[in-house]
């Protein structure tokens, strides 16, 4: 009985320790979960030749810009020489060049269209010349003016009133109401792309998901609730990554089960249950990230130092990556062997310190639950083992809801489930562009002009990685 007394008490004190370290944390220590760590360094310096590759990548660019020639003349008083008195001063070469970058603000342009009209003279003909594309019908904001608001909304997380105040230093009142129609306007007519690319996506072999809480104001029946943006990240046959949003009024599995239905391959997700459900529809296996068994061990340094080992194991699986990157191998077959030959190894000693240490804390401890959570997950974990595509980790979709995050702590919440719908779509279309090193203004003012009269069985045009394509041809 006494012994049950001691345990019960080494699990609340663990359990206090770590509340307190993670509020200490959050007040004094880094956000950041880098850590120095023994052995060499993950992170290799970049070459000198790509840096100077960089540079003159980042000076081409800018002699691309418009250039603007003003040409400064030596003042009356000084075109005589002061030695002989000669006013007759020969020019030496094309002058003296300087460059200076200048910023022109952003502005509104009134673009009048006059359409010419003919007619015979025998009274029985008469003809219009075709006149502007008409992105909303009887109305006056062209498909330029949607593509800034979209993205300044999905790409810069600029709150409209922000948007209304900059308007109107440039002389162009717009009502928040208005931009706000003029969002919902953009992504209804670039619904086929977004749905399109999100069937692309989810039916690729390996995809990637996750999801973040989007409050929304009206639930239907008047009030505010919690309701989530799904995010599904997934590289093409060439490994152009495209990134695709859902928007739902719950976190049920029910989302994933859905878009995923019917498909074959991985799902690299993180531990929560709500996934399961795929594997009720469809082929999927699921594959586990590295990236949350590591943080798990990290939360539990504070109070558990021995949580370092296994930080170091985990650290060296993402050394076989790094190598695998270095020698330009990666997603291959010579990628996958080199995971069997060093990343099985690794995971081998993992595997024997998780076996050695889950017996020696208190049950309910932080490593404790670390180490019951990579158990768990053990099989999952070792997906990666079997394709060469599958990451180590599920960061790239974390990495996707970070603008959603940000958007949330600057508009705070969509209205309801319609308009998260919206702004998903607009998401899927903005971050696919910058995945791809796309200007999503660009591209936006394109497809939002021509979509609506693209013909359907040729929509694919259309996407990101083809417009891209397109272009460059």
């Amino acid at each position: 009985m006494l012994s049950g007394v001691v345990v019960e008490l080494m699990n609340k004190l663990a359990k206090v320790e770590h509340e307190l370290a993670q509020i200490k944390k959050a007040h004094i220590g880094p956000k950041s979960e880098r850590i120095k760590m023994p052995g060499p360094n993950v992170s290799t310096p970049v070459p000198t030749d790509q840096r100077l590759a960089s540079r003159r990548a980042n000076a081409r660019s800018k002699t691309e810009i418009q250039t603007l020639r003003t040409d400064h003349k030596v003042p009356e008083a000084q075109r005589t020489c002061p030695a002989c008195g000669n006013a007759k001063l020969r020019p030496i070469g094309k002058g003296r060049s300087s460059v200076v970058f200048e910023f022109v603000p952003a502005r509104f342009v009134r673009h009048e269209h006059v359409q010419e009209v003919l007619r015979c003279g025998c009274g029985d003909y008469v003809v219009t010349a075709p006149g502007a594309p008409k992105v909303i019908e009887k109305g006056r904001y062209g498909a330029s003016l949607l593509a800034h608001l979209a993205v300044a909304k999905c790409a810069d997380h600029t709150p409209l009133y922000r948007i209304e105040k900059d308007f109107a230093r440039q002389g162009f009142p717009l009502k928040r109401s208005t931009m706000n129609e003029l969002l919902h306007r953009a992504s209804e007519i670039t619904r086929p792309l977004s749905a399109r690319l999100l069937d692309q996506v989810c039916a690729r072999p390996v995809v990637q998901a996750d999801e973040t809480r989007l409050r929304m104001q009206n639930d239907g029946a008047g009030k505010a609730k919690n309701g989530f943006m799904w995010t599904f990240v997934a590289a093409d046959d060439n490994g152009d990554t495209d990134v695709a949003y859902v928007y739902a009024a719950d976190r049920s599995g029910e989302t994933p089960k859905r878009l995923l239905e019917g498909t074959e391959g991985d799902l690299l997700v993180d531990g929560y249950s709500g996934y399961n459900a795929v594997a009720e529809v469809s082929s999927r296996r699921r594959a586990a990230c590295h990236a949350h068994l590591r943080r798990y061990f990290h939360e539990a340094l504070a109070t558990g130092p021995v949580a370092q080992e296994a930080i170091n194991l985990i650290l060296a699986l993402y050394r076989v990556e790094r190598e695998a990157a270095d020698k330009k191998i990666a997603r291959t077959p010579a990628h996958l062997k080199l995971r069997r030959k060093k990343s099985a190894a690794a995971r081998k000693q993992l595997k024997a310190w998780l076996d050695r240490e889950r017996v020696r804390h208190p049950p309910k401890s932080p490593i404790s639950t670390a180490i019951r959570y990579g158990l768990g997950q053990w099989d999952e974990l070792g997906r990666f083992l079997d394709n060469a595509c599958i990451p180590l980790d599920n960061n790239a979709s974390e990495r996707s809801l970070r603008r959603v995050a940000l958007g949330r702590k600057n508009y705070l919440f969509v209205g309801d489930v319609d308009a998260g719908t919206n702004i998903a779509g607009l998401y899927t279309l903005v971050a696919t562009c910058e995945a791809r090193a796309i200007n999503p203004f660009a591209y936006l003012s394109d497809v939002v002009a021509r979509v609506q009269d693209h013909p359907a069985q040729r929509l694919d045009e259309l996407l990101p990685g083809n417009w891209l394509r397109a272009r460059a041809a």
